[in-house]
Order: C-alpha cells, then sequence, then structure tokens
C-alpha cells in the first residue's frame, strides 16, 4: 500500500518538474505579461491550490477503497 503511494507520488513530481522545465523553455508572451504584472504569482498558487486538492482527494479516494475492500 505505501509502497504504491510512493509510486504515485514520484510520478506526480516527475511529471511536475517536467512540466517545469518545459513552461521555462518556451518564450511565452502571455507569460511575459503576467510576470510584468506580477499576475503569475497569482496563476502558480492557483494550479498549486488545484493540485493540492486533487492529490488529497485521490490520497482520500484511496483510502475509502481500501476500507471497502477489508
Amino acid at each position: 500500500m505505501m509502497n504504491s503511494k510512493l509510486k504515485f507520488f514520484s510520478a506526480f513530481l516527475s511529471t511536475f518538474f517536467c512540466l517545469f522545465i518545459n513552461a521555462n523553455a518556451q518564450d511565452v508572451a502571455m507569460a511575459d505579461a503576467f510576470r510584468q504584472d506580477g499576475k503569475i504569482y497569482v496563476v502558480i498558487a492557483v494550479v498549486c491550490v488545484l493540485f493540492a486538492v486533487l492529490f488529497g482527494y485521490l490520497i482520500y479516494l484511496d483510502n475509502k477503497i481500501n476500507k471497502l475492500k477489508k
């Protein structure tokens, strides 16, 4: 059970870092405008909150399914 959570978390982190590196490699005018206005931090915060909620919900569902299996 713990091994599957560790695999999921490592896959999640590797995907997140790949997307982050890919996003930094591109030159996007909209991102530059957000950076100049200081709104990029709001966008990053919203995305992080969404990922955290999704991750928490998946853990909740995993625990609930494991209780049903028992």
